[in-house]
C-alpha cells in the first residue's frame, strides 16, 4: 500500500499541491472551524498541547498552532558553550561521520554534502565539514516545528535551493535516490567556538514554506524559485538555542558539524529527542 501511495504521488504536482495546502493551512476560516480542525489534528496525531505557549482555542489559523512557541523553559537547552545540541524536536534518521564528502541517506543509500548544499559554491561550502559528522531529524506532525541554533556563534549566510517536495518518511527514503538533495532546501551556516556548523532544513509534501527568521527568505514561493547563495560581510549574531527557522509543516533536518564533534554513542536512528538535548 505504501508503495502504491509513491507511485501515485509520482504523478501529481506536489510543489503545486503543498503551496495549496499551505496557503489553505494559513487561510483565517471562520474561528469555530478553525479550533474543530486544530482540535482533531492534535487528538489525531497526540500533540502535547499543554507545552504550546497558547490555549490551543487561541491560535487563528492553522499554520499559528502548527508552528506554536512553546512555554518559556519546556525545552531547556543543555549548558556549554562548546556543548552542541539537538536543534529540533524530531526522531533521529541517521547519524555519523561524513566519510570522502559523503553522509548516509538510509541504509544502502548516500549522498554527497556539495549535492545536498547545492548552490553555486557547493563544493566549498561542503569542504568545511569533511571529516566532520553528521546528524539527521525526522520531525512528525505532532512535533514542535521551530528549527534552533544547535551551537552559539555568528550566522554567516544561506542558501535556498528550489526543489521537488516528496514525502521524506520510509516510503520516500527507500524510492527517491538522493532524496535529501533533491527536496527543497534552505541551508543556514554558523560560525561556531566549534568550527563551522549547517543546519540544512529539508522540505517535504505539503510543507507550504520554510521560513528564516534572520533574514527576508520563505522555500516554495514564487519569488524564491531560484537558487540564492548569500554571504554576510558581518555574520548575524546567534545565541545558543535561537530560533533560525520555521517549517509550516513537517519535515527533516540535517545537523553538519566540521572535525573534532563527535557525536554520543548513546545517539541512535529510531531515538526520539528533544530540542536543547546534548548531541555530545
Amino acid at each position: 500500500m505504501a508503495e502504491l501511495s509513491y507511485a501515485f504521488l509520482k504523478i501529481l504536482p506536489r510543489n503545486t499541491l503543498s503551496r495549496a495546502v499551505g496557503a489553505a493551512c494559513r487561510f483565517p476560516a471562520p474561528r469555530p472551524v478553525v479550533r474543530a480542525v486544530i482540535r482533531t489534528f492534535a487528538r489525531k496525531y497526540g500533540v502535547d498541547a499543554s507545552e504550546a505557549e497558547r490555549a490551543i482555542d487561541e491560535y487563528p489559523t492553522f499554520t499559528e498552532f502548527f508552528t506554536r512557541r512553546l512555554k518559556p523553559g519546556v525545552r531547556p537547552i543543555a549548558a556549554g558553550e562548546l556543548l552542541p545540541v539537538s536543534p529540533v524536536d524530531g526522531t533521529i534518521g541517521e547519524l555519523g561521520d561524513i566519510v570522502e564528502g559523503r553522509a548516509l541517506q538510509a541504509k544502502g543509500k548516500h549522498y554527497t554534502l556539495a549535492e545536498l548544499i547545492g548552490g553555486p559554491n557547493a563544493a566549498e561550502d561542503a569542504a568545511q565539514f569533511a571529516g566532520g559528522t553528521f546528524c539527521t531529524i525526522y520531525l512528525a506532525p505532532y512535533n514542535y516545528h521551530r528549527i534552533h541554533a544547535p551551537l552559539g556563534g555568528g550566522i554567516t549566510g544561506y542558501v535556498n535551493m528550489p526543489g521537488q517536495l516528496w514525502p521524506v518518511n520510509p516510503v520516500g527514503l527507500r524510492n527517491v535516490e538522493k532524496l535529501f538533495c533533491v527536496n527543497e532546501r534552505l541551508t543556514t551556516f554558523l560560525k561556531t567556538p566549534r568550527g563551522a556548523c549547517a543546519v540544512v532544513a529539508v522540505g517535504a509534501t505539503n510543507v507550504g514554506r520554510i521560513r528564516a527568521v534572520y533574514d527576508d527568505v520563505v522555500t516554495n514561493a514564487k519569488r524564491t524559485r531560484k537558487t540564492a547563495r548569500r554571504m554576510y560581510e558581518h555574520p548575524l549574531r546567534v545565541e545558543k538555542g535561537a530560533e533560525l527557522a520555521i517549517f509550516e509543516m513537517g519535515s527533516t533536518v540535517v545537523v553538519l558539524f566540521a572535525p573534532g564533534v563527535k557525536l554520543a554513542s548513546r545517539l541512535a536512528p529510531g531515538q526520539a529527542i528533544k530540542l536543547g538535548e546534548a548531541l555530545e
